[in-house]
């Protein structure tokens, strides 16, 4: 027997294993099974290249667990160790054995580069002992065993055993947890499901007389040659598809596919699905899973895929994206920056194609795709550049567009005054129908825009094409939406604009997390007597910051909402209702508004006599008067308001045809709609 003490620089370096080394506990068992691969896949090199000359026979790995015991053991029948490399590989650590394998036997599937591994068992064991049986002949069996302290014994084995190793872990109580069947088949699904070599842990279970038995087969939990090991042109679009339902089985139906196999200037396989998203989605960045040469890794993957593809759901296997020692986290170098290019490209290239060859397919698949692409356009420059050739644009009569295209249909109707291309949207082509029929009305187009992502999409697109802008059909009247040279004429004139505004006023809806503001407006004798709008600037604002959109529109996310109602200056219904107004002042209005003229005619020339004045070089008479006139203006004004706000108030049409415009826009409710319904019987009745 052999005492010694494991060559390391500090005496606390099983605590330091135990607590800092690795991120989690349980990727011991991880460790474990990687380095009984390594054994395996080293035999069956030595093998192959004839230097070993016995059978390979079983080469399964065994995951065996003895609650009784609290024992864990997992065994291969790989190389073994002779009691020199134990000295080597397991007495000294940080010294890799995989490392010096690699330099004799390059280009093989070797997982460990740390020689740490081994060291992670400590994490759960307070024991750990190794049985090994080195494949050289002439080698003794030998036996390792550490309490977790540096002390450990080893010693020769008289009885003959298998070649291979088996490593046993004496489960500590505070992780006797991992002492379970159940727990250890669940971190060898998550960790070991697609190792190259077969891992058995215990057998196939049936249903006998009302409970579950063993049978004699054994359970074998991985899948030796996962679907991105194979070649695309050998597999089928069903396997494609149960590849992915086996990932991810309660997931909808995978949208498409990337098979990505590169060998040059670095190794990367695997297997990226576009998954259908609702459209209330919450980005989630843990869905494509990253291997090692078939060993798990993380599923933490930023900084190796792109940001907008981590929407994605997949496999990733690179041996050449470095890892730290416990392999859970990624350290960013240039090749993972070229790992990232190469996916960016191999998934816009794919997007391409499929779009150049299958349209008609692409197009179905667009309102799940859009998300992808425009979040692909909005955080990565060089996909935006390549996404101009399969990005679409929707109309509302279900027509796809690329932006060159749409373009081309539109700019000849739909080019302002000052040469801007007006590009027409609609968020709700149901709820706001009245504004899209509107806009076709006169011959415009009018896109579906309603997406999660489509404010920031506008923003963008506009930054890039200088003399385009978008225009939600509801921001405006129809008239004003693009303006031309020559403007429609209003009925109504400015004294009369001025007499309506308070009758409207009157009426206006109280909501104390809206305002409403009047405007009058030239519009077709055709149109709604009124329309209530929403400043372009001020709702895209409010609808990037629902969706963390930063700066300014945090802040204007804030404020409350304000809409414009539009009062149809050349309506029929208006016009009647001033002249009701008229009627219901009666005399007194035209006195009153005599008085307001001439109080204004009265200050604007005083205002004559004092100009090129400043007010503080004004005498104290000037001042007085200044004073005077302009008070008489403002009573008398507000003398002729009071009156026409109180008539305003007993005309029920006036908040009929305002209650109409808030209902094509889906904002009255509750007892407003109730007075509303009950207005309009009265109406009818009359």
């Amino acid at each position: 027997m052999k005492n010694g003490k494991i060559g390391v620089t500090t005496e606390n370096i099983f605590p330091v294993i135990k607590k800092f080394l690795y991120s989690d506990h349980e990727i011991f068992l991880r460790e474990l099974v990687s380095n009984a691969v390594d054994a395996t896949q080293k035999l069956k090199t030595l093998s192959s290249k004839g230097e070993f000359k016995g059978e390979l026979g079983n080469i399964n790995i065994s995951i065996d667990v003895d609650s009784d015991k609290k024992t864990l053991t997992v065994t291969d029948r790989g190389i073994g160790m002779t009691a020199e490399e134990i000295d080597r590989y397991i007495n000294q650590i940080a010294f890799s054995g995989a490392e010096e394998f690699l330099a004799k036997y390059k280009d093989q599937a070797i997982i460990g580069h740390f020689g740490l591994g081994f060291y992670s068992s400590f994490m759960v064991a307070d024991k750990v002992e190794i049985f090994t049986q080195s494949y050289k002949e002439g080698e003794k069996p030998m036996h390792w065993v550490c309490d977790g302290s540096p002390e450990y014994q080893m010693e020769e084995l008289e009885e003959s055993r298998e070649r291979g190793t088996s490593i046993v872990l004496h489960i500590s109580d505070d992780c006797k947890e991992y002492g379970e069947s159940a727990k250890i088949e669940e971190l060898l699904k998550k960790y070991c499901h697609f190792l190259p070599i077969p891992i058995v842990c215990g057998k196939v279970k049936e249903w006998k007389d009302g409970k579950y038995v063993d049978t004699e087969k054994d359970n074998i939990i991985n899948d030796t040659t996962p679907l991105w090991t194979q070649k695309p042109t050998e597999i089928t679009e069903e396997q494609y598809k149960k590849f992915y339902s086996d990932l991810y089985p309660m997931s909808d139906e995978p949208l498409f596919y990337i098979h990505m196999n590169i060998d040059y200037p670095f190794n990367l396989t695997g297997i990226l699905y576009f998954p259908k998203i609702n459209n209330n989605f919450e980005i989630q960045k843990n869905k494509i899973q990253l291997y090692c040469n078939q060993v798990f890794v993380t599923d933490q993957v930023e900084g190796i895929v792109p940001e907008y593809l981590t929407l994605l759901h997949g496999v990733i296997d690179s041996p050449d994206i470095p890892l730290n020692v416990s392999r859970s986290y990624l350290q960013s170098d240039s090749n993972v920056k070229k790992i990232s290019g190469y996916i960016t490209r191999k998934v816009a290239d794919r997007l391409k194609e499929l779009f150049s060859t299958m349209r008609e397919d692409y197009e179905k698949k667009w309102d799940d795709l859009k998300i992808f692409i425009q979040y692909g356009i909005l955080t990565d420059e060089k996909f935006a550049e390549k996404a101009q050739d399969f990005m679409l644009l929707k109309s509302t009569e279900n027509k796809y567009f690329t932006s060159k295209e749409y373009i081309d249909l539109v700019k000849e109707n739909q080019t302002d005054k000052d040469n801007n291309i007006i590009l027409l949207y609609v968020d709700d082509p149901v709820e706001k129908h009245p504004f899209v029929e509107a806009a076709k009305n006169k011959g415009y187009d009018v896109l579906e825009m309603n997406g999660q992502l489509d404010s920031h999409y506008i923003n963008y697109f506009e930054s890039k094409n200088q003399n385009v802008r978008f225009v939600r059909v509801d921001s405006d009247v129809v008239e004003k939406l693009i303006q031309k040279k020559d403007q429609m004429a209003m009925s109504l004139t400015e004294a009369q604009q001025e007499l309506m505004r308070p009758v409207f006023e009157s009426q206006m809806p109280k909501d104390d997390k809206i305002t409403y503001n009047i405007s009058f407006e030239p519009m077709s004798a055709d149109e709604a007597p009124v329309v209530i709008t929403q400043n372009e600037f001020m709702r895209r604002m409010k609808e990037m910051a629902k969706v963390g959109g930063g700066g300014m529109s945090q802040f204007y996310g804030q404020m409350p909402d304000n809409f414009t109602i539009t009062v149809n200056g050349n309506h029929p219904i208006v016009i009647d209702i001033l002249g009701d107004v008229e009627r219901s002042y009666g005399d007194k209005l035209k006195s009153i508004t005599k008085k307001i003229d001439a109080a204004v005619a009265e200050e604007k020339r005083f205002d004559e006599t004092v100009k090129g004045k400043k007010h503080e070089d004004f005498t104290p008479e000037e001042k007085e008067m200044s004073e005077e006139l302009s008070k008489k203006v403002v009573t008398l004004r507000d003398e002729r308001n009071e009156r026409l706000k109180e008539i305003g108030k007993q005309n029920k049409l006036v908040r009929q045809i305002i209650d109409l415009a808030l209902l094509s826009n889906g904002m009255l409710k509750g007892k407003n709609l109730t007075d509303f319904i009950q207005r309009s019987i009265s109406l009818i009745e009359k």
